[in-house]
């Protein structure tokens, strides 16, 4: 069978990878820890379900406009313009499935073959995927572990060419939670707009931050600045709404009709009754959304601790989403007791669902080998079940 030499570019998802081998080795009876898929385990909060029950009633089963219904994008207006002191007109937003499919669309409208796309890494795998996929060339700057996994500006600079298009990065970050200050915003719209390219940010942890950390979005710069920026964003994360599959995306008008027509050829408008449901998340109550907070926190700093507690780990500490991603690299080129030597942290990662029945997806996958992300979106009692064997497992290692 002869497939197209796009397929051929892309790499398959080694986070539902892990998940779908965690959920195998379970129907197996096996008991397996899963710290794989980013993914709350808390249930939609129920007056959005209700809201959803509610609108299938009244006939929330049938196509709706391909940018969203008016009354989700009026109030995803409203919603991100109280969130960056901003203003922004219902004729800004397009409604997708999913913040992936806003990215991915953003990026199928602006990127060229042979354009560029600057990725601050370590960072979600899938940004490299959807740049490939629009035919541009993903450009990774890596931020170490010793800068808070934030790329230096100068290297940011060095990176940019003729052919740069764009710079997609996320704050909080997915896999580190790391988050760019204030400052370093300022200075990547700095070169965006000396260098005439987009700044598109993936905003969907913006709600799970801890400490003292802040955030800080580039629009709200100046007119400029907001003229040559996308911001996606969604429900998925903040209000455990993964399944539901609704993304936004804020950009300039003209922009905004092109994504529409995009998606018009290609899956055309997201859910109808998703839509209703995303309408009453947004203009609901958050009072759940600040409980989950508070306990992502609590498991945040439990797992942070026992990691660090672990002879030859080395974590640093997240300021949002709900990840953790400790350094494993001291194991690798050791031995498992059979005698297996592990080369890299992929066969690390098969180690520890092998002997610990632990699933974690190797750093390799978010451009930093050596590395781990762990999701702390499960119960503490498995935070602290897993990280124990993690513990126990490592060292066995020779």
């Amino acid at each position: 069978m002869k497939l197209s030499r796009r397929l051929s570019l892309i790499e398959p998802s080694p986070t539902l990878a892990v998940s779908a081998k965690a959920a195998a080795l379970r129907a197996k009876g096996l008991d397996v820890i899963s710290f794989g898929a980013g993914e709350p385990d808390f249930d939609t909060p129920a007056h959005i379900k209700e809201a959803a029950k509610r609108a299938l009633d009244a006939g929330a089963t049938k196509y709706t406009q391909v940018e969203g219904t008016p009354a989700l994008r009026a109030a995803v207006a409203k919603w991100l313009g109280k969130a960056h002191n901003l203003s922004f007109e219902a004729s800004e937003i397009i409604v997708s499935a999913g913040a992936k499919q806003s990215l991915f669309n953003a990026m199928h409208a602006i990127v060229d073959e042979g354009d560029e796309v600057i990725i601050p890494a370590p960072a979600w795998g899938s940004y490299n995927e959807i740049v490939k996929m629009a035919g541009g060339r993903p450009v990774v700057v890596l931020g170490a572990a010793a800068n808070n996994f934030v790329p230096k500006i100068a290297d940011i600079e060095k990176a940019i060419s003729a052919r740069t298009r764009a710079i997609l990065y996320s704050s909080p970050c997915n896999p580190t939670g790391a988050m760019l200050d204030e400052g370093s915003v300022r200075a990547i719209a700095d070169l965006a707009v000396k260098h005439d390219f987009w700044i598109i940010t993936d905003d969907i942890y913006r709600t799970l931050i801890y400490g003292d950390a802040k955030f800080f979005q580039p629009a709200s710069i100046s007119p400029e600045v907001r003229a040559r920026t996308i911001i996606v964003d969604g429900v998925s994360k903040s209000f455990a709404m993964t399944g539901w599959r609704i993304g936004f995306a804020a950009a300039p008008k003209e922009l905004v009709v092109a994504m529409g027509t995009l998606q018009g050829q290609s899956t055309t408008n997201a859910a109808a009754v998703s839509q209703a449901a995303a309408l009453a998340a947004i203009e609901g109550p958050t009072d759940e959304l600040e409980t989950m907070r508070v306990e992502f926190d609590k498991r945040r700093k439990a797992m942070v601790k026992a990691l660090r507690e672990i002879p030859g780990v080395t974590c640093v500490e997240p300021k949002g989403a709900f990840y953790a991603f400790p350094d494993l690299s001291s194991f690798i080129g050791k031995k498992t007791p059979d005698g297996k030597k592990l080369e890299n942290d992929a066969q690390l990662c098969e180690y520890l669902i092998e002997a610990a029945r632990v699933a974690v997806v190797p750093g390799s996958a978010f451009s930093a080998p050596g590395f781990i992300r762990l999701s702390y979106a499960t119960s503490m009692k498995n935070v602290e079940e897993g990280v124990a064997r993690i513990a126990a497992a490592l060292p066995k290692l020779s």
